[in-house]
């Protein structure tokens, strides 16, 4: 393979694997902040285990998403050095934001809510965490003003070689980033949505006893759910004429059309001149699948939220499969849906002034391949490690010894002398919730 083909394939690993980290990160801190705003408000102290449960979860798909944030930086660094020396000056605005808000804001609050159970009081507890949540959502909107200035190039004029910011109004006003966001961020929310209710379904298929932490966390998620999968149908419908009008080659693949791409073919000789600048037509299938994804899930969110409220439904096994079964599927689509995007602006790095193979630094293929291979291999192994924590956190469930954010710690005893807990040093925290037992029969499950 030419080393442009290899920087290609690197880059869409690297950022692929890392996205879906990203997707479970955005779509678990909400849900996370209401359980624990429902705890604070006088919900009871079900919604303190749901929200320890679940955070523990978060924490680990947080920490490793990190890592596999700082490796796809390595290979944009290694590979695309045309890329950085033409738009540094427009992207360093957009990414110098993000850092501080992902790795200075999130990071710090992030870590005053891990060590601030018990410590801080409820409610400024509960509102370090809401920065948490905000600054995941900030996070992500900075890096996509980055990608869409890709994507669609506004607010800047040529310096020199390259180009600088003249407007950041415009950088953030792009309307190929306005459009994206209402596709991608029901998408984020439903990934975690779907996820909540599938691991929740599982549980039921181990006839857990924990019927009210998991019966709460499954009718959240599936209410999530069946709000935002129609949202991501409209917002994708949504994004076609404005996409269009500006990628016109990239709508006409996914619908389809030969009149539309032959209309596109047209427009973009008219633009640039004579060659071939439309993008690899196996877009369409992926898309399609994406489509087809989303459509199911709009369907069975549906479908499913009616039925599973009723408290009795846990019994109803061929449903809880169901769910169970849906837990990959959004990340699924939300890979086709970004490759899509990506590889959909194809021959451009930066639509309509920089080429792909203008991007690429002058690195040889022998190195490449080795980054390849490197990257590759510690992205894979990285998701494996979360998806390994994820399944053991998931399958220890919510019992008392296995919740260890929050947990609240005795100061150790000195020498000599012995401890024990009278009632009276008991507090309500220090009690486990009572548990309800499952009727589960023979017959229903």
């Amino acid at each position: 393979m030419e080393p442009l083909d290899l920087a290609r394939l690197e880059f869409a690993l690297t950022t692929s694997l890392h996205f879906l980290f990203v997707a479970l990160t955005l779509g678990l801190a909400p849900l996370i902040l209401y359980m624990q705003a429902r705890w604070v408000f006088g919900g009871g102290p079900v919604y303190e285990r749901m929200t320890r449960f679940w955070g523990q979860i978060y924490l680990v798909n947080y920490a490793l998403g990190i890592v596999t944030g700082i490796v796809m930086e390595f290979q944009f660094g290694l590979n695309w050095s045309g890329l950085a020396k033409l738009t540094g000056d427009v992207f360093g605005a957009a990414i110098a934001l993000e850092t501080l808000v992902a790795f200075f804001l999130e990071s710090t609050f992030l870590g005053l809510w891990i060590f601030g159970w018990h410590r801080l009081p409820r409610i400024a507890h509960l509102a370090v965490f809401a920065v948490v949540t905000l600054t995941a959502y900030a996070s992500a909107f900075f890096i996509m003003v980055s990608n869409s200035f890709m994507q669609h190039p506004v607010g800047y004029e040529r310096h020199g070689e390259g180009i600088r910011l003249t407007d950041f109004g415009a950088l953030v006003g792009n309307p190929a980033l306005t459009a994206t966001l209402a596709h991608l961020l029901p998408a984020a929310l439903s990934v975690g949505a779907f996820f909540v209710a599938g691991v929740s379904a599982h549980h039921f298929i181990r006839r857990t006893r924990d019927v009210d932490l998991f019966g709460r966390s499954m009718r959240l998620g599936l209410v999530v759910a069946a709000v935002t999968a129609p949202l991501v149908m409209v917002g994708g419908i949504a994004q076609f004429p404005v996409i269009g009008a500006f990628q016109p080659a990239k709508t006409a693949l996914t619908s389809g059309s030969a009149t539309e791409l032959a209309k596109a073919r047209s427009l973009l000789a008219a633009r640039f001149g004579p060659g071939d600048l439309t993008p690899p037509t196996w877009i369409h299938e992926v898309g399609q699948v994406m489509v087809y994804i989303g459509q199911i899930l709009a369907l069975l969110s549906l479908v499913l939220l009616p039925v599973m409220v009723w408290r009795r439904s846990i019994r109803l096994r061929p449903l809880l499969y169901v769910m169970r079964f849906l837990i990959p599927l959004p990340f699924v689509a939300a890979v086709c849906g970004w490759v899509v995007r990506e590889v959909g602006r194809q021959p451009w790095a930066v639509y309509g002034l920089l080429r792909t193979e203008e991007a690429l630094g002058d690195i040889g293929p022998v190195a490449i391949t080795g980054s390849l291979v490197a990257f590759t291999a510690v992205l894979l192994l990285l998701a494996a490690v979360d998806y390994s924590l994820i399944a053991h956190l998931v399958r220890r469930g919510p019992e008392e010894d296995a919740l260890t954010l929050g947990a609240r710690t005795l100061p150790a005893p000195e020498p000599g002398t012995t401890t024990h807990l009278s009632p009276d040093h008991l507090s309500p925290d220090h009690l486990s919730p009572e548990r309800k037992e499952t009727p589960w029969t023979s017959s229903g499950c």
